[in-house]
Protein backbone atom coordinates (compact mmCIF):
# COMPACT_ATOMS: atom_id res chain seq x y z
CA UNK A 1 0.00 0.00 0.00
CA UNK A 2 2.72 2.08 0.50
CA UNK A 3 4.56 1.54 -2.97
CA UNK A 4 1.21 3.10 -4.63
CA UNK A 5 1.31 6.33 -2.23
CA UNK A 6 5.19 6.88 -3.17
CA UNK A 7 4.80 6.30 -7.26
CA UNK A 8 2.28 8.53 -7.25
CA UNK A 9 4.11 11.19 -4.82
CA UNK A 10 7.39 10.29 -7.52
CA UNK A 11 5.11 10.98 -10.19
CA UNK A 12 3.96 14.51 -9.20
CA UNK A 13 6.99 15.86 -8.38
CA UNK A 14 8.52 14.62 -11.49
CA UNK A 15 5.78 16.56 -13.41
CA UNK A 16 6.58 19.48 -11.70
CA UNK A 17 9.88 19.74 -12.00
CA UNK A 18 9.82 19.01 -15.92
CA UNK A 19 7.65 21.87 -16.05
CA UNK A 20 9.27 24.59 -14.45
CA UNK A 21 12.48 22.91 -16.42
CA UNK A 22 10.55 24.04 -19.81
CA UNK A 23 8.96 27.24 -18.51
CA UNK A 24 12.47 28.32 -17.60
CA UNK A 25 14.08 27.21 -20.94
CA UNK A 26 11.14 28.77 -22.82
CA UNK A 27 12.17 32.23 -21.19
CA UNK A 28 15.09 32.46 -21.16
CA UNK A 29 15.91 34.06 -24.65
CA UNK A 30 13.29 37.01 -24.45
CA UNK A 31 15.60 39.24 -22.98
CA UNK A 32 13.80 40.64 -20.00
CA UNK A 33 16.61 40.61 -17.80
CA UNK A 34 19.66 43.52 -17.38
CA UNK A 35 21.44 42.44 -20.03
CA UNK A 36 18.83 41.80 -22.31
CA UNK A 37 18.20 43.59 -25.69
CA UNK A 38 16.12 46.02 -27.12
CA UNK A 39 17.03 48.66 -24.68
CA UNK A 40 19.47 51.60 -26.10
CA UNK A 41 21.37 52.17 -22.65
CA UNK A 42 23.43 49.47 -23.51
CA UNK A 43 24.90 51.72 -26.79
CA UNK A 44 26.72 54.13 -24.42
CA UNK A 45 27.80 54.01 -20.74
CA UNK A 46 26.89 56.66 -18.67
CA UNK A 47 29.63 59.40 -18.51
CA UNK A 48 31.14 60.12 -15.04
CA UNK A 49 32.36 63.62 -13.96
CA UNK A 50 35.00 63.76 -11.46
CA UNK A 51 38.49 64.68 -9.92
CA UNK A 52 37.50 68.39 -9.43
CA UNK A 53 40.08 70.60 -9.02
CA UNK A 54 40.40 73.30 -7.22
CA UNK A 55 38.68 71.13 -4.63
CA UNK A 56 34.83 71.62 -3.75
CA UNK A 57 34.28 74.49 -1.27
CA UNK A 58 38.28 76.01 -2.00
CA UNK A 59 38.65 79.97 -1.96
CA UNK A 60 40.35 80.97 -5.05
CA UNK A 61 41.88 84.14 -6.75
CA UNK A 62 39.05 85.35 -9.80
CA UNK A 63 40.51 83.79 -13.25
CA UNK A 64 42.02 80.50 -11.16
CA UNK A 65 42.18 77.70 -13.59
CA UNK A 66 39.99 74.41 -12.69
CA UNK A 67 39.93 70.92 -14.10
CA UNK A 68 38.12 67.89 -14.22
CA UNK A 69 38.29 64.15 -14.96
CA UNK A 70 35.39 63.12 -17.74
CA UNK A 71 35.16 59.03 -18.32
CA UNK A 72 32.81 57.89 -20.90
CA UNK A 73 32.45 60.63 -23.82
CA UNK A 74 32.57 59.90 -27.37
CA UNK A 75 34.77 63.37 -28.05
CA UNK A 76 35.31 66.74 -25.58
CA UNK A 77 32.96 68.63 -27.69
CA UNK A 78 30.01 67.35 -26.07
CA UNK A 79 30.93 69.08 -22.89
CA UNK A 80 29.39 72.53 -22.07
CA UNK A 81 30.77 74.26 -18.79
CA UNK A 82 29.29 77.02 -17.34
CA UNK A 83 30.06 79.52 -13.89
CA UNK A 84 26.96 81.78 -13.07
CA UNK A 85 25.41 80.69 -16.38
CA UNK A 86 28.15 82.18 -18.31
CA UNK A 87 29.73 79.69 -20.45
CA UNK A 88 33.46 78.59 -20.21
CA UNK A 89 35.97 78.38 -22.82
CA UNK A 90 37.45 74.58 -21.99
CA UNK A 91 40.66 72.48 -23.36
CA UNK A 92 40.66 69.27 -23.78
CA UNK A 93 43.49 66.26 -23.47
CA UNK A 94 43.11 62.48 -23.79
CA UNK A 95 44.55 60.67 -21.01
CA UNK A 96 43.26 56.93 -22.25
CA UNK A 97 40.56 56.16 -21.19
CA UNK A 98 39.58 59.99 -19.69
CA UNK A 99 40.06 63.20 -21.25
CA UNK A 100 41.39 65.61 -18.61
CA UNK A 101 39.08 69.38 -19.07
CA UNK A 102 40.77 72.68 -18.19
CA UNK A 103 38.95 76.02 -18.11
CA UNK A 104 39.45 79.60 -16.18
CA UNK A 105 36.93 80.90 -14.03
CA UNK A 106 35.67 84.52 -15.65
CA UNK A 107 37.86 87.23 -14.12
CA UNK A 108 34.63 89.26 -13.62
CA UNK A 109 34.12 87.17 -10.58
CA UNK A 110 34.97 88.69 -7.20
CA UNK A 111 34.34 88.13 -4.17
CA UNK A 112 31.18 85.33 -4.42
CA UNK A 113 30.92 82.01 -4.28
CA UNK A 114 30.08 80.20 -7.64
CA UNK A 115 29.16 76.90 -9.23
CA UNK A 116 31.50 75.09 -12.22
CA UNK A 117 28.55 73.32 -14.01
CA UNK A 118 29.43 70.67 -16.02
CA UNK A 119 26.90 69.32 -18.74
CA UNK A 120 27.80 66.64 -21.02
CA UNK A 121 25.00 66.56 -24.33
CA UNK A 122 24.43 63.30 -26.43
CA UNK A 123 21.76 61.48 -28.75
CA UNK A 124 20.02 59.25 -25.95
CA UNK A 125 18.94 60.44 -22.55
CA UNK A 126 20.91 57.30 -21.17
CA UNK A 127 24.25 58.65 -22.38
CA UNK A 128 24.02 62.08 -20.81
CA UNK A 129 25.40 63.20 -17.39
CA UNK A 130 25.69 67.04 -14.82
CA UNK A 131 27.65 67.60 -12.36
CA UNK A 132 30.01 70.38 -10.84
CA UNK A 133 31.39 71.55 -7.59
CA UNK A 134 31.36 75.33 -6.12
CA UNK A 135 33.89 77.30 -5.35
CA UNK A 136 34.29 80.60 -3.48
CA UNK A 137 35.81 83.70 -5.18
CA UNK A 138 37.83 86.43 -3.19
CA UNK A 139 38.54 89.45 -3.72
CA UNK A 140 41.84 90.40 -6.14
Amino acid sequence: MKRPSLLVLFFIISFFTVGSVKATEHHSGHGGGTGGGGSSAGACGKPQLGKFSPPHLATVEPGTGFSFRAFNIDKPEQIAVTVKNMPVETTAEFKDPYYVIKGKLPASLVDTAARINIKVSAKSPHCEAENGWLLKISGK
